[in-house]
């Protein structure tokens, strides 16, 4: 298995694959509802939806520097803000969250190993370090949300 391959199948671990931590991604968010999903029941912490849009920004954000291109990030596009707290517009960003990692993934399964020691586009650490901090952000706004569902039962 090349070192490319062991890192996608940390990604797919961590969004709806058999994670060795507990609960992936995509476990924890099935059946939060919208409601469920805007609200703030841990105070001065972000919501769910608010997690869910971090997630898929940051994802859509390592596929481009992943793809070569460097990415300056705003403060709005690190946290995209819930506008919409409609059941159609939570079910777009769980989509959204879904469609971005599909993006991430494919553009690592186009890199080669040894581009794993290149500098990411416009960053200061390697693709390898970029990919494997990719995972563990996920894994860890995953945790929050596991508190966060426990703080809204």
């Amino acid at each position: 298995m090349t070192e490319i391959n062991r890192i996608v199948d940390q990604m797919d671990r961590a969004l709806n694959g058999e994670a060795w931590h507990g609960p992936h991604l995509e476990e924890l968010l099935h059946g939060v509802s919208a409601q469920q999903a805007s609200a703030h029941p841990v105070k001065a912490a972000h919501s769910i939806w608010e997690l869910v849009n971090h997630l898929a920004a940051w994802n859509f954000i390592l596929a481009t520097r992943a793809k070569g291109t460097a990415m300056h990030v705003t403060p709005e596009q690190d946290w995209p803000p819930v506008t919409d707290t409609s059941a159609a517009s939570w079910k777009k960003a769980l989509e959204n969250m879904r469609e971005a990692r599909a993006q991430l993934r494919a553009a690592t399964l186009l890199l080669k190993d040894v581009e794993l020691e290149n500098i990411a586009p416009g960053k200061d650490h390697s693709l390898y370090v970029m990919l494997h901090g990719g995972v563990q952000h996920d894994l860890y706004h995953a945790g929050q949300i596991a508190v966060l569902k426990k703080a809204l039962a």
